[in-house]
């Protein structure tokens, strides 16, 4: 199994729900009503254009090239606090 490391940007939605961006693979985003469905709805896509990129024998997006990736996970979070 191969892990590549993404950088997911969030942000809420006017209308409700949130927006995740994965910088990377082009296309790469995916909504969903909470933080969590969002990123959980993009990393879906990301693995469907990551593996079809090995499927056709395409090259992936250069910020995937020749990645080590460290066995832990690390982000960044932002907590809102009162109204």
């Amino acid at each position: 199994m191969t892990r590549y490391q993404l950088h997911v940007e969030v942000e809420e939605l006017e209308e409700g729900g949130y927006l995740a961006v994965c910088q990377g693979p082009q296309g790469c985003h995916a909504e969903g009503e909470t933080v969590a469905e969002a990123v959980a709805n993009v990393e879906d896509v990301a693995r469907v254009i990551i593996e079809l990129c090995v499927e056709k024998g395409l090259p992936l997006p250069p910020a995937l090239q020749n990645q080590v990736v460290p066995p832990v996970f690390r982000g960044e979070l932002v907590v809102k606090v009162g109204g």
